[in-house]
């Protein structure tokens, strides 16, 4: 079967939602507004009433009741024209109600007109003749009521139009005068105030490269990709993809994000702009906005200068305070540590449902559990007692990706004209952001096509380590090999590539400081010490106080070398800081990601080493300064016990707490009667608690009095240089030589015997609160590192001591 000539060519594509579906057509007139009802009517009655005006101005004598008479009869054409409206839409509204009424206008009486323009005519022809006949239309009236009121012909009245018009120019000029003056007023106001906070560098000012970059070598491996794109967009764009033009880098301050930046400007050759974090905090309302798309029209005439630009905005979280992205652990941790104690994704191999129902019960939670401890494990033994939400949205805006055409004429005149503006060109903009609190961005941010890449740039590996200390001590002067650079990486666990910097510098400001130009490796440890501890403070412990913290320290440091393997001793000391009187802290000898109960339990341990070395050595007495390793010692095994699944349990305290399903591991039966759930889940956590903390206690009295020896050893040596590192501690206990200390000194029985009659003189003292009537015993040799022989340290502590009162 053929087609008629005369159908309508089926329309391709999708139906307009206003629109019936193609072939169907609608029973009745599609409904007008109210304006597409009344406005030709109103622009007829504007043009009555203006010459109305037009007669009562040429003669003020004539009422407005009479000259409204008089047009009506010298002006009836314009009654008339209001009136064919009238019945117009008249018509409309009968078409819009009457499927017949309206099928026979529709079809049989402008069918065939309708049938013959499709033919001839394409829908955008016939739409631009539609406008030009208006304008023609509205031209033709406005030279009618023209000539009405300059009394001449029409063709006359659209001649003698622009004489009138420079008549009233004058006052014309000093109405628009005055509004702009006005509006220049806030204008410049306004502008001023978005200037500042953004910082522009074109590509010879920028010698950043990736070979700069030390410590993050995956990370750079996938921003490079990204380079790959922003300098070769048709490769991905020509196989039907999309360039991602969004990179977050998220992480602890310190790792390198906006060195990163700078080198993907150095490695592209494009402009880079760098907004101030401070940039969207502004005092008055709107001015984040207009900052917003300041900063965007710059970007993209930088773009199409260069053919590229990178944006990079700077501590991120500024710009807005909602979404989630860190995961939130046991405890409330929310940290970076690379080293962190990892597991298994909890919930990536259960049902939506089950999913579902753990995503609400966690959000009724109604308090979160103390933090969990750290990866670093310090002894504090001996303690004494922005952008508004508007910015946001204009930076959403921004990032969505959807531009008008470039250029008013483009946009305007182009229309005018009955042509389709030029669509705008292709923006080649990356746009990179950095934040150490992922968790405060928004996440429609953070959604693919704004940002389309996420990367974590955490604390980098020992290799990472190696690499940044070789690359920093590569500028000075220094003596270390190749084996205390590894040391180095290694005792300084979470370090960054700023730390490592302040660390190195650190080092040469030391050196400098005692006369020489090149670094050792005792200038590293010194600031080291520095850099952990900071500068004791000037003060001087009576010697009974002295020996008591030196002892509590070394039952740390020795319980610690004797049970814990996963985290070897950094440093000890007892000179009293600004919340210490001394610590002993550890640090792990290597990358790793998990913990095990066997090593919580060691942690514990070590904490309950100074209550249980009080005890032991003063007679049963202890001091308050244990109250800091009591509170440790609680929280691992609260977590163990509770969480973690390492006690005496399997189940779930917080769970057990939400549900109110009784106690875990705590009896048959419920809550008594007037008793709470909650306190019956609490005193049997308690109890738990409380038997592993004893258990453990006892254990580590047995470790301390099969080291007696050895912690007097190291509390004399603490006594002597108040400050240990890792290795002089471990040469101690071993009897060895060490690196700065020779330890074989207290291989010595008859010095052994001496260390022995002090501490028992410093006991009685503490019991007594005397004086200790006894030197503090020499001997110990410190290694002279030139000859690498043992020379005998000053014994100015042999001389008389007279007892204190």
């Amino acid at each position: 079967m053929t087609a008629r000539s005369d159908q309508i060519p089926a329309r391709e594509g999708l139906t307009p939602p206003d629109e019936p579906p193609h072939g169907a057509p609608s029973a009745t007139r599609k409904r007008m507004g109210l304006w597409d009802r009344i406005r030709l009517l109103l622009l007829f009655s504007v043009a009555w009433l203006i010459i109305v005006w037009a007669a009562m101005a040429d003669n003020p004598l004539l009422p407005f009741v009479d000259a409204a008479r008089i047009q009506a009869v010298d002006s009836q054409w314009l009654l008339w024209l209001a009136g064919a409206e009238l019945l117009r839409q008249i018509h409309f509204l009968v078409s819009e109600r009457s499927a017949p009424y309206h099928r026979f206008w529709s079809q049989r009486v402008f069918g065939g007109t309708e049938r013959a323009l499709r033919r001839r005519f394409s829908d955008w022809t016939r739409f631009r003749l539609a406008r030009l006949l208006k304008w023609l239309a509205f031209i033709v009236l406005f030279a009618l009521v023209a000539g009405q009121i300059l009394e001449t012909s029409p063709v006359l009245a659209i001649f003698q139009a622009p004489a009138l018009l420079y008549d009233a120019l004058p006052f014309i000029l000093q109405l628009a005068f005055a509004f702009f003056f006005v509006a220049f007023q806030f204008i410049g106001l306004f502008w001023l105030l978005t200037r500042g906070g953004v910082d522009t560098y074109y590509p010879d000012d920028i010698t950043t490269r990736f070979s700069d970059v030390w410590g993050q070598d995956h990370v750079v491996a996938r921003i490079k990709e990204n380079i790959v794109f922003l300098e070769n967009p048709d490769e991905i764009e020509a196989k039907g993809g999309y360039v991602p033009s969004g990179l977050l880098l998220w992480g602890p301050p310190g790792t390198g994000k906006t060195l990163m930046a700078e080198a993907v400007a150095g490695e592209t050759g494009k402009p880079y702009v760098f907004v101030d974090p401070g940039a969207f905090t502004n005092m008055f309302m709107g001015v984040g906005i207009l900052k917003v798309k300041s900063v965007f029209r710059k970007l993209r005439k930088l773009a199409l200068r260069y053919g590229g630009v990178i944006v990079f905005f700077d501590e991120a979280d500024a710009l807005g305070n909602r979404g989630t992205l860190a995961q939130v652990g046991p405890g409330g941790q929310r940290g970076f540590g690379a080293y962190h104690p990892a597991g298994c994704h909890g919930v990536s191999y259960l049902s939506d449902d089950t999913r579902w129902l753990l995503a609400k019960e966690s959000m009724r939670a109604h308090a979160e559990p103390a933090e969990a401890p750290r990866n670093r494990f310090v002894m504090g033994g001996m303690a004494g007692g922005g952008g508004g939400m508007g910015t946001l949205q204009a930076l959403l805006t921004e990032l969505s990706g959807l531009k008008k055409p470039r250029g008013i004429i483009n946009r305007v005149g182009r229309r005018i004209l009955g042509m389709r503006p030029k669509p705008p060109p292709k923006y080649r903009i990356l746009v990179m952001m950095a934040t150490n609190m992922p968790e405060a961005l928004d996440e429609a941010l953070l959604r693919p096509g704004r940002i389309d890449r996420i990367y974590r740039v955490g604390y980098p590996s020992k290799a990472g380590r190696v690499r940044t200390y070789e690359g920093y001590l590569a500028k000075v002067s220094h003596e270390l090999e190749p084996e205390q650079i590894d040391k180095l990486a290694t005792i300084t666990p979470y370090a960054t590539g700023a730390t490592i910097k302040d660390l190195v510098n650190e080092a040469l400001i030391i050196a400098i400081r005692d006369g020489r130009e090149i670094i050792t490796w005792k200038d590293v440890m010194r600031a080291k010490q520095l850099k952990d501890l900071g500068p004791p403070e000037d003060v001087e412990y009576i010697e009974r106080e002295r020996h008591a913290v030196a002892v509590h320290e070394a039952c740390h440091a020795v319980v610690a070398f004797r049970t814990r393997r996963h985290m070897e001793i950094d440093i000890a000391t007892i000179e009293k800081g600004s919340d210490y009187l001394g610590m002993v802290a550890s640090i792990p000898p290597e990358d790793q990601f998990t913990r095990w109960r066997s090593e919580f339990e060691a942690d514990i341990l070590v904490s309950l080493a100074s209550l249980a070395g009080e005890r032991m050595f003063f007679d049963g007495d202890s001091s308050s300064g244990v109250s800091g390793d009591l509170e440790s010692a609680t929280a691992v095994a609260s977590f163990m016990e509770g969480y973690w699944g390492m006690g005496s349990t399997i189940s779930s305290y917080s769970t057990a707490r939400r549900l109110e399903v009784g106690s875990p591991g705590g009896g048959r039966g419920g809550p008594q009667k007037g008793e709470s759930t909650e306190s019956v889940l609490r005193r049997a956590l308690a109890d738990r608690i409380e038997d592993q903390l004893a258990e453990l206690l006892g254990k580590a009295e047995a470790i301390l009095t099969e080291n007696r020896a050895a912690v007097l050893a190291v509390a004399h040596a603490l006594e002597t240089h108040k400050t240990l590192t890792g290795d002089d501690v471990e040469a101690i206990i071993d009897r060895r030589p060490g690196i700065t200390l020779d330890g074989t000194a207290y291989a010595d029985p008859q010095f052994v015997t001496q260390l022995e009659e002090y501490h028992a003189a410093a006991a009685g003292a503490h019991r007594g609160h005397t004086g200790i009537t006894l030197a503090l015993p020499a001997g110990h040799r410190e290694r002279d590192p030139e000859t690498d022989t043992a020379a005998a340290t000053p014994t100015h502590q042999g001389e008389p001591r007279i007892p204190e009162r």
